[in-house]
């Protein structure tokens, strides 16, 4: 099976940029071009399959290599659900990288329309509403299947009530390529 050089140049940045934070000596990473444009990723962190950690960027603002690395970090150390990273967990702690495609307009004329449109283990989907904002990746498909649900939890997520629809809530979504250790 053929090795993904931008998946594992990724996955590497990442857990180098965490490790740095324990004083561990970082491995080699080959340098790509596509490194160095500007990209939006997001970087998961997982426990015998559960989530501890995960943090991102919505919109390319800084080069892939730093969005990864700044990523990394935040989610080991930063993301308010859990307690920063130990350490200890280090080596039990899985490393997931998702590369972003730029979120494009979902225009839907009521929650039913968005409810028929959107693509299960396909579509991220950022839901704005006002100063509310949350998104899902494409991954969450994995653990809420029914697009119902989904939709739900993501207002849950962004601040509101499950059921809430507004004329003036905004959709988009987005595609993903991603990378996970083994």
């Amino acid at each position: 099976m053929p090795t993904d050089t931008l998946g594992d140049a990724l996955l590497l940045i990442a857990r180098n940029a965490i490790g740095e934070r324990f004083g561990c000596t970082p491995q080699m990473v080959t340098q790509l071009p596509e490194l160095a444009e500007p990209a939006a990723t997001f970087v998961t962190l997982t426990q015998d399959g559960r989530l501890r950690g995960c943090i991102g960027s919505l919109e390319a603002q800084r080069p892939l290599a730093r969005d990864v690395a700044e990523n990394a970090v935040a989610a080991a150390f930063e993301d308010r659900r859990f307690s920063p990273l130990s350490k200890e967990e280090l080596a039990r702690t899985r490393v997931e990288v998702s590369l972003l495609t730029p979120p494009e307009p979902f225009p839907v004329a009521d929650e039913r329309d968005a409810l028929a449109r959107l693509r299960p283990g396909i579509d991220g989907l950022v839901l704005s509403y006002g100063r509310r904002r949350a998104t899902f990746l494409p991954q969450v498909w994995e653990s809420l299947p029914d697009p119902r649900q989904f939709l739900a939890q993501l207002k849950l997520k962004a601040g509101l009530p499950a059921d809430f629809w507004h004329e003036q809530l905004v959709l988009a979504r987005y595609g993903v390529r991603k990378w996970k250790e083994s």
